[in-house]
Formats: structure tokens, sequence, C-alpha cells
């Protein structure tokens, strides 16, 4: 029987345990000589990275399969076919070298040098050199003591441990090397400061032995995102090499051939995103099935491109997202893939049949489906007339429903990035919150990717108006229409979705509080100059907010370190305490300048976690911690959780 009580109140077979076990991710899905390989996180295992083929773990603990170059890492492993047999090299987190060891009697031996300092030199996307003897790959080298303090080169690491050698040094930020499959040639992406890798990038070739590189693609307005080199033709296999590359002339990624004399052919010319925000190093949004015929993914959903009628299909099954992973062998898929009642799982997919099949099972028992919300995909307007889209999640518990008269708190959930975007999958964060009788909406606001390159630059030198204005005008508008109580709204976000969360309580009057977890509180002190971020985004401001320093006041009315005294209600702060990209200095003095406020808040730090929680034991403390918070703020006491102390 079903029973009326109010929201917020209701009780879930969804734990905070379950959250964290489902925390770990799912990374670098790939195929090799028809074996599936892949990475995952482990909460269990303090957080690690395991290694995994054919569903078997291949390295014990304490091994980790990550790295920190960019500080969000990239393709951390890769398989070899030496004269003695499958070997894999791989990245460890503990020291950032790279291991070399045999699959079947897996004992790694270091193959790059010990760094002088912990961690000064690391290794991402990882590739194969010629015939197999070395690995080519980024390394990034730490040359003094601030966080941009940073050289980067491509190198070819030696199997048998010698010295590497550089291979390339054309740009401040580089992808890994491709060998053409002649061995005559090598390509890679290369930008520099101030753009992102999303504003523009070039596409450069060389012949291998030369330094000589040219540039075929790309440029300020135009980010190449992917390269490959095109395969031989069965039947003319003494073509010329070609390379297949994702980029956006025309403002929307698009797949083109590119030849070495520099033309270019978008093989499906469509208003449609195939390709994705290099935010890590690897990421793979196209695969070759055959020549002329390839997968790729429209704004995430798997579809073919088919170049000889210049159409792109999308390909039917039931798992509508696919992790930017994808590789294929005869016809079959394999890859990474999720959907609103799936976490990312590994799946193959044979095109001549339909058939789907799941390698990984979800990491804890689900409930039945009638728990897990299905989210509605909505497209609201923003305060500019412009579409905001979002994704709805009801307060979703078949055991439960609410009192006549009374609308539900929802929460507006912020993606990170900001170009990064929400997409409607299995979230138990958002489970966790909606079968206890929460409603949450995950907002694409402008900025986000998905919608083409002018959506995505809406938040050029915007960040904190647009953003926010687009979350508020959605929150206002499930209010406005009985969605969502008007006097319950709250707002969270982790990274740059703390950032909005922060900037919206500091802005705003919609939302009654507000969780901001590892944000960005002081645009000044996040530059560069301030020393309080990484390499890699120390310049991202200036395309977000404006160049540095000629337009410093807006960096400072924007910031809500600066406007503390504005705030619009209580905030529940997380933090690691060995994030390196939005490290603890700023919520430290955010939570300072709070405090004898008279504002309830609270502040919780976590040893050992870096830029996002990966340890069971913070996902656990961090989901019980908000709930609390959104209970005493809404007026509720939810079921089985700690009381969160707040401070005033």
């Amino acid at each position: 029987m079903v029973k009326i009580a109010p929201y917020g109140t209701w009780t879930s077979p969804i734990g905070a345990a379950d959250a964290a076990a489902a925390g770990g991710g799912l990374h670098w899905v790939d195929l090799h000589r028809g074996r599936v390989w892949w990475a995952e996180g482990r909460p269990a295992e303090g957080g690690r990275v395991a290694l995994v083929r054919d569903g078997r773990d291949l390295l014990p603990p304490p091994w980790n399969a990550r790295n920190r170059v960019h500080e969000y890492g990239g393709r951390p492993w890769v398989v070899l076919d030496t004269p003695d047999g499958e070997r894999v090299a791989f990245t460890d987190w503990d020291d950032q070298r790279i291991y070399l060891f045999d699959p079947d009697d897996p004992h790694p031996v270091p193959i790059s040098p010990e760094p002088d300092r912990r961690h000064g030199v690391r290794y991402a996307d990882l590739t194969a050199g010629p015939d197999d003897a070395e690995v080519w790959c980024v390394r990034e080298t730490v040359t003094g003591d601030t966080r941009t303090d940073v050289r980067r080169d491509l190198v070819a690491v030696p199997l048998d441990g010698s010295a590497p050698r550089v291979l390339a040094a054309s740009h401040h930020f580089m992808t890994g090397p491709r060998l053409s499959p002649d061995g005559t040639h090598f390509a890679w992406i290369g930008w520099n400061h101030p753009a992102m890798p999303w504003d523009g990038t070039e596409l450069c070739v060389v012949e291998v032995g030369s330094t000589d590189h040219r540039v075929l693609a790309g440029g300020p307005r135009e980010a190449v995102c992917q390269v490959e080199w095109e395969p031989a033709a069965p039947d003319a296999p003494d073509q010329r090499p070609a390379l297949l590359a994702l980029t956006d002339p025309d403002g929307w990624w698009n797949l083109f051939r590119i030849t070495l004399d520099g033309t270019s052919k978008n093989l499906a010319p469509c208003a449609e995103e195939l390709g994705g925000p290099m935010w890590r190093l690897g990421n793979r949004w196209f695969a070759t099935l055959r020549p002329g015929r390839y997968l790729v993914l429209r704004a995430g959903a798997l579809a073919v491109l088919d170049e000889r009628s210049g159409t792109v299909t999308d390909v039917d099954n039931d798992l509508p997202v696919w992790l930017s992973q994808l590789a294929a062998h005869d016809g079959v898929v394999v890859g990474g893939a999720a959907g609103p009642h799936d976490d990312a799982t590994v799946v193959t997919l044979d095109l001549s049949t339909g058939e789907l099949t799941r390698l990984t099972d979800h990491p804890v028992a689900l409930p039945p489906a009638d728990y897990l919300p299905v989210p509605a995909e909505r497209v609201f307007t923003g305060p500019d007339g412009q579409d905001v889209p979002a994704y709805v999640y009801p307060p979703t518990n078949p055991d439960f429903t609410g009192p006549d008269g009374e609308r539900p708190p929802f929460v507006v959930h912020v993606h990170g990035g900001p170009t990064g975007r929400s997409v409607p999958v299995l979230d138990i964060d958002i489970a966790y919150l909606t079968s206890r009788g929460i409603g949450v909406v995950s907002v694409n606001y402008g900025g986000s990717t998905g919608y083409g390159r002018a959506f995505r630059e809406r938040l050029r030198e915007q960040w904190g108006v647009v953003d926010v204005h687009d979350c508020a005008a959605v929150a206002q508008a499930l209010a406005d229409e009985g969605t969502a109580d008007g006097a319950r709204l709250g707002i969270r976000g982790g990274s740059a979705g703390g950032w909005t969360s922060a900037a919206s309580m500091t802005s705003v009057k919609t939302y009654r509080c507000g969780m901001v977890a590892f944000p960005i509180l002081d645009l000044a002190g996040w530059t560069g100059e301030g020393g309080e971020t990484h390499d890699f985004e120390s310049r991202y401001l200036e395309g977000l907010v404006g160049p540095w320093p000629r337009t410093a006041e807006r960096y400072a009315e924007r910031s809500p370190s600066r406007r503390v005294d504005r705030l619009a209600g209580p905030v529940l702060l997380l933090q690691g305490l060995e994030d390196e990209i939005c490290p603890p200095e700023q919520a430290d003095r955010f939570v300072a300048a709070l405090d004898g406020t008279g504002i309830p808040h609270a502040y919780l730090t976590f040893e050992g976690e870096q830029h996002g929680f990966r340890k069971a034991e913070t996902i656990i403390a961090a989901l019980e911690a908000e709930l609390s918070f959104y209970g005493q703020v809404f007026g509720f006491v939810p079921a089985g959780v700690p009381v969160l102390e707040l401070r005033r």
C-alpha cells in the first residue's frame, strides 16, 4: 500500500553505500586481437583504477592504472605485440612511471626513468611505436615549484628501459602521436595558451625521423578533437596515407578525410556534434568499420556514418548514451554505454544482428526499476530567449506519495566543465535523492557541449552570468508550472558546477541553499598569475571571463569569495585536500569569511582525495551530509542519516 509522507522523508532501498559502489567509473574500453580490455575505478579499494581483460583483473592492489597529465589524466595503457608475445605498458599512479608486464604472468617492471621528484614526470595517451618496440606518448615534466611550471614533449619510450627520446615538441599541449600504417609519418594534435582544446587546435604531421612538421587543419577557431590514420583498403595496399579527423571549421564537429597535401573532405556534412571536448587525452568519438563506413557518436548516441551516401544514421540499441571509447572489429562494436536504468557498462554490439551483450554488471544490486527516476528531456526558455535543454528527474518511489497540495523540493544539478554536458543516464547520487522525494533537474546551460560551437560560445566572457541565469530560469519555470516547490529550491554541483552553485547563491535569490563541491570561488586566484590552479586550465578564464589582467574588475565582481555578504541562504562545502585543480585554499578562505556571519554552513574536507571523490567512505559521507543539509534547510527529517552540524 502506498504511504503518504512529506517529500524528503521517504525511506528508500537506495543507500549512500550503493552510490559509493557505483562511483568508480568506467574508463578506456578497447579491443586488441578480438579481446576486450578496460579500466574501472574501485571505490572500495581506495579509489584505485584496475585494469581488466575479458572480465579478469590483471593487476592486484596497489597497482593503479592512472596518471596526472593535465591533472585529469589520459589513456594510461596500451597493448603491444612484441617478439616475446603480448605485453602491456601502463602508467601507475604511485610514481607516474610507465611499467611493462606480461598479461598472463603479471610482474610489472618500470621502463621509464625514476623522476627526481615525486610525480615530477608523467606520461599519458600511450600508443604503440614502430614494430611495437617502443611506447609513444605525451610526457609532462614538472620544471619548477609553481603549478604552471610544466613542459610537454611527445616521446618514444623503449621497452628495454633505455632513455626516452623526444619525437616532437610543437606546442605547449599535445596529444599522443599516431603512427601511419606504412610507418612513414606520424600525426598529433597541439594547442597553446590561452586556447582550450575545444577553442582551437592544430593537426600536425611529420615524416618519421624529421622535426619539420606541417599543420594540415585547425586554427584559432577550429578545434580538431580526434585524429586517426585511415586504414589501407584491402584492394589498395599502396595507397598514400591519409588522416581521418573530427574537426569543426563550420561550427560542428564532423568527420573529415585530410590528405598529406592538406586537402580535406567532410565525409557527411551535418549540423550535428560527432566529437566532444578533449578533457582527457585518448578519447575516441569515432572508429572505422570499413573504408567509407564509420562508427560515430551523434551527441553521445551511437550512429553509423556512410561516406557514399553522406548520411549519419542512428544505431538502434537499448542504451542511448555511449562513452567516447569506441572500438570495432569485424562489424562488432565494443565500448562503454549507459541508459536511464543502466550505469556505464562494457558492451559489445553486433551490427549485423543487433545483439547487445553486457560484459560487466552494475557494481551493486539495483532495486526494482520503479525506484529509479526516468529523466524527461525538456527544453526551457532562458532569459535571453535561448533554448536551455535539461533533464527533469521527478521524485520516484513506488512506496510513497506526497501529501495533497504539497509540492516537492527540487535541486538543480549543475554539470562540471563548464565545457561539458549532462546526459540521461542512471546516476545513483540522483536516485538517492529522488527516491526520498527530492526532485532533481540537470541543466545543459549555455556553454554546454553537444549543441554546436555557437551554443558552446554563449558562455564566452559570460561565466557566472549565462550559466547562473539559465539554471535559475529552469528552476523558476518548474516552480511556476507547479512541478517544484518554489520556496524549496536548491542548487548543487562540483568543480565548475560548484562555481555555478556558489555564483548562483551570491547573485540570484532563486534558491534556499546550495551544495558546493571542490569549487572555484576566487577567479583571480584561479589564473596562472594567481597560482591556485594547474597549468592546463590556468588561462581558461581568459575565454570564460575576459583577458587577464585587463578585466580584473570583472574577475573580482563575479567571484563568490568576494560576495559572501550576498549569500541567499545556507551552503554546504565539500573539498578534497589533495586537489590540484581546485585546491582547498579557496574553500578555506570562503568558509573563514562565512564564520561568524550567522549564515548556516558546513565544511567537510577529505584526506587523500583529489578532484572528484573516489573513496567509498568519502562518497558515503558526502552524500549523507548533503541529504541532512537539505532536510535542515527545507524542513524535513530524512531517515537513517547522521545529522550534519551546521556552523554560523
